[in-house]
């Protein structure tokens, strides 16, 4: 559980991240998709289209890596191809690497409800079922190895997946994810997050704590993991090795960017090394990597992606 001061830092964090109107979580504005081809998927659950870039292997038999955004994941792009090169990076490693779009605000869930403004959100369904047997019939996923990825609020929701559909994943990385969802102030977080997407978080899991919340904490699930391997990634300090302006003290420090991207990630590390304690209870794989630095960014997402292939998803599926 949480002690009393963590509870007050978590607490002040969402609150600061609330009152900043964080804008910096995931991708801007959509661009041309890079290093892969763009395919509209049909999704009955949700009774649309979604696009979905899609890097293929080629042939059959082949395992796949699912790529999911950030809060404000654009509807026509992802923050994987505006910001890293992750793509063409994956090229000719033998495995189909997927990247929907879309899921902003939806912490890639099966909402309980439509939402008036985010929509029928049913991500979850589209994400182990839908898109997998459009995996399968068109690009040759054995639906035998596959792995799931993400970023801040799809951290959690990587986490989340993999712990509920165990015998589908088999391996799972967060970048900087609150896997501790049920725990005092992070589900004020993630309420606060939905709430600036536009969204009702009661549509979503329903009156905390009631509903569904307790089921789609990884924490309380972390079990399921057993076996499987597990990258989890956070930064634990202040300022950014590749950015002076988030370091106090340094030329050209901007004390708005650091108030917008330093919080999210303190609380993204705090959780996340709950979360890892709970792991090294279990017989889990578990890779992680805490820095001793760290912004809520995709120049340290793009990083640990490369080391969780190597250490997690690679030895998972070959």
């Amino acid at each position: 559980m949480l002690t009393r001061a963590r509870k007050r830092l978590v607490a002040g964090l969402v609150a600061l991240v609330a009152a900043t109107g964080v804008t910096m979580v995931a991708a801007p504005t959509a661009q041309a998709a890079r290093g892969c081809n763009v395919e509209r998927v049909y999704s009955n659950a949700m009774h649309r289209s979604v696009p979905v870039c899609i890097v293929s292997a080629g042939g059959s038999n082949k395992p796949t890596l699912y790529l999911l955004d950030g809060l404000r994941a654009p509807a026509n792009n992802s923050g994987w191809l505006i910001n890293t090169s992750v793509a063409g990076w994956m090229a000719g490693k033998g495995t189909n690497v997927v990247i929907p779009f879309g899921g902003g605000g939806s912490f890639y869930t099966d909402w309980q409800k439509t939402d008036p403004t985010l929509g029928v959100n049913k991500w979850e369904t589209f994400l182990t079922r839908e898109l997998p047997a459009y995996m399968a019939k068109n690009h040759g996923s054995d639906n035998r190895r596959n792995g799931i990825a993400g970023l801040s609020m799809s951290g959690t929701s990587a986490l989340n997946l993999a712990s509920r559909h165990p015998n589908f994943y088999k391996a799972v990385a967060s970048y900087s994810g609150y896997p501790t969802v049920t725990m005092p102030g992070f589900t004020q977080g993630i309420q606060a997050s939905v709430i600036e997407m536009g969204g009702n978080p009661t549509n979503m899991w329903g009156f905390y704590p009631a509903g569904e919340w307790f089921q789609n904490d990884p924490f309380l699930s972390a079990a399921n993991l057993s076996g499987k391997r597990v990258f989890v990634s956070a930064g634990t300090g202040v300022g950014s090795r590749y950015d002076s302006s988030l370091t106090p003290g340094a030329a050209g420090f901007n004390a708005v960017k650091f108030a917008q991207m330093i919080p999210l990630e303190v609380a993204a590390s705090t959780s996340s090394q709950l979360y890892i304690a709970r792991l090294k209870t279990l017989p889990v794989k578990l890779t992680t990597r805490i820095t001793p630095d760290g912004s809520h960014w995709w120049d340290y997402w793009q990083d640990d992606f490369k080391q969780s292939w190597r250490s997690t998803f690679a030895p998972a599926f070959f």
